[in-house]
């Protein structure tokens, strides 16, 4: 039987290509302690500044207690930094610290190895997700 990728439904292509990159790009973000969570996280922290956990699950589509171990993870490796709110003690304020700032950039290259920008891509990707 012949089982090339050309004859392929569109779906499963879509996933097994997605599933391909994932997995290089994972196995190369642990080498440098990154899981790909942490690195979501502190994307969103170097692109917005200092956050609260909540709108940092928000934004990043995940349960606040998802989140809650993310951080913990992140600030146990030096990654990011909580510190209390100005204006309200109970809360607190993530921040990325320059060990954060410096895996991010090393991911980024990383990134761009594993799959370079490719602007008809990311417009496909984008319209997948936005429904179009």
């Amino acid at each position: 039987m012949d089982d090339t990728t050309t004859q392929w439904p569109l779906g499963r292509l879509l996933s097994a290509a997605a599933r391909a990159v994932e997995r290089e790009w994972d196995e190369r973000l642990r080498a440098i302690g990154l899981p790909h969570a942490a690195l979501i996280v502190v994307d969103i922290l170097v692109r917005t500044g200092p956050s609260g956990a909540e709108s940092l699950a928000r934004t990043a589509r995940v349960q606040p207690q998802t989140m809650s171990r993310t951080l913990e993870r992140l600030e146990r490796d030096g990654l990011v930094e909580r510190t209390p709110h100005p204006a309200d003690r109970r809360r607190r304020v993530v921040q990325v610290t320059d060990a954060g700032r410096a895996s991010w950039e090393t991911a980024r290259h990383i990134e761009r190895e594993v799959l370079p920008e490719d602007p008809a891509l990311r417009a496909a990707l984008q319209g997948v997700l936005d429904g179009r």
